[in-house]
């Protein structure tokens, strides 16, 4: 097994053991998150529906010239702020933060803040 494949793995292990303990549900939905070399892909699902409430990432059309020459830390945090705009939009003012896996720094830690300030409380 190489470096790579064992990393995988290990964010595998640790993401199925949040997800165990997670629920996401209307008025409480889980704020989940992926991130990939480029992009921050962020959503509020509710699990007991099966739907996604809220979707946004550096991709968004509404924000992609907003991030188109930041860093990653500073394009997640308009993400998560973003976010939280429309979780506000539409009635949302709590969440549970899923990490996916990842550590709580850097790209994660900013999109947290972002959406706290934004105005989402978790």
């Amino acid at each position: 097994m190489n470096k790579t494949t064992a990393k995988r793995e290990r964010r595998n292990r640790i993401r199925r053991r949040i997800r165990s303990t997670i629920r996401g549900t209307a008025d409480r939905p889980r704020l989940c998150l992926y991130k990939s070399n480029k992009h921050v892909y962020a959503q509020l699902v509710n699990d007991l529906m099966g739907q996604t409430l809220v979707a946004v990432s550096t991709k968004t059309d509404e924000i992609a010239s907003d991030v188109e020459d930041k860093t990653k830390q500073e394009a997640a945090k308009i993400v998560g702020e973003f976010l939280a705009d429309l979780a506000n939009d539409k009635g949302i003012e709590t969440a549970v933060f899923d990490r996916s896996g990842y550590k709580y720094h850097g790209v994660v830690e900013a999109l947290a803040d972002g959406a706290r300030e934004g105005g989402l409380d978790f």
